[in-house]
């Protein structure tokens, strides 16, 4: 099977910190974009995440898929709502976005066996 999510998680994160020694303007512009996207506005953390979890189903993005289940988790999602969002990308992106949704499974799995997110779903974070 190789690196779990958590691992590939924590991996990606290393990476990350290096290009942003080597880039700092571009990783940083990321970071704020990213802060920005996700902040509560008319939508909370949890729903944003739970877009962003379905597009990097349908996107086909292993990567996407562990820091996405990972963040959604830490937003409050309940595995139920994780799974009702994997339909949705599966209806998005047909037979490839199956196989995607099979690893964002795998990492939901993963992620809440190391006692990632509480579930508790009130998906609100300053």
């Amino acid at each position: 099977m190789g690196k779990t999510y958590p691992e590939r998680h924590q991996h990606i994160m290393g990476l990350m910190g290096e290009l942003g020694r080597e880039i700092p303007g571009t990783m940083q512009g990321f970071s704020s974009l990213h802060r920005g996207a996700l902040e509560t506005g008319a939508l909370n953390v949890k729903a944003k995440e739970l877009i962003a979890l379905g597009i990097a189903i349908a996107v086909r993005c292993d990567g996407c898929i562990a820091f996405h289940v990972h963040d959604v988790l830490k937003a409050g999602a309940t595995e139920e709502e994780i799974h009702e969002a994997i339909g949705v990308a599966i209806l998005m992106g047909g037979g490839p976005a199956v196989m995607y949704a099979t690893e964002a499974y795998e990492a939901l799995q993963q992620y809440k066996a190391e006692g990632v997110g509480s579930g508790s779903g009130n998906g609100n974070r300053g």
